[in-house]
């Protein structure tokens, strides 16, 4: 049988690309690590993703799927091996309405809190303080002293992978971006989990130096709002 080559493209400090790595060690896939340069985008960034032109991009033999959530179906679907996504349908479901939840009220609204300010910043942080306690609600109702993770009984799962980013970058854009969203007054819950998320042992080597996260995500900030005073 021919051996199947994975090729990962991705950035060291993008959360979408960590989502992906952590999928790939949750499953025992091994796999290589391309680090682009978006300043300088490579040949095969941009043919193997003519659409967005971003990573993550993983290569299957070849084929490329791009999309941190389209990746990490295709990663469970692909290799049976500990499965990341519930095998019932309904829980399933379910899995999947909360991974779009966390991508699109909490994740996008991050991003954007990173580079505004003003009242459309204010705006945004607002509607993600609001998004927080709908997930604490969440979390209230699923996880105790016997389920630790959003996977359930069996430990890590799709959510716990499309949520994970928070633990290592939400501080780091809190800081830069000048704003507070996480409170572990207001969610006892999801700090909770946080605590515990760090601690496994496929995902505390993965966490990146807060320091040179800083650095990095002032430079991203910086340039958007001088991006936005030029219009």
């Amino acid at each position: 049988m021919q051996e199947e080559q994975v090729k990962l493209l991705g950035l060291w400090f993008s959360p979408f690309v960590r989502r992906v790595e952590w999928a790939l060690k949750f499953k025992g896939i091994e796999y290589e690590y391309v680090e682009e340069d978006l300043t300088n985008k490579s040949s095969l960034l941009l043919t193997s993703n003519p659409v967005h032109k971003k990573v993550p991009v993983l290569l299957h033999n070849g084929n490329p799927i791009v999309e941190s959530l389209v990746i990490i179906e295709y990663i469970d679907e692909n290799w049976k091996q500990n499965p990341i996504l519930p095998q019932d349908p309904h829980e399933r479901a379910k899995a999947r309405f909360w991974a779009n939840f966390i991508e699109q009220k909490i994740t996008e609204a991050m991003r954007t809190a990173l580079v505004t300010q003003g009242e459309q910043q204010e705006k945004v942080v607002k509607e993600l303080k609001e998004a927080m306690e709908v997930l604490e609600g969440e979390a209230a109702a699923k996880l105790n002293d016997k389920t630790l993770f959003f996977g359930g009984k069996n430990g890590l799962g799709y959510v716990d992978i499309v949520l994970g980013w928070i633990c290592n970058w939400v501080e780091v854009i809190e800081e830069v971006g000048g704003f507070k969203v996480l409170d572990p007054q207001k969610q006892p819950h999801i700090h909770k989990w946080m605590a515990n998320f760090v601690e496994v042992p496929l995902i505390k080597p993965t966490l990146l130096p807060k320091e040179k996260m800083v650095v990095c995500f002032q430079m991203v900030r910086q340039a958007h709002l001088g991006l936005a005073a030029k219009k």
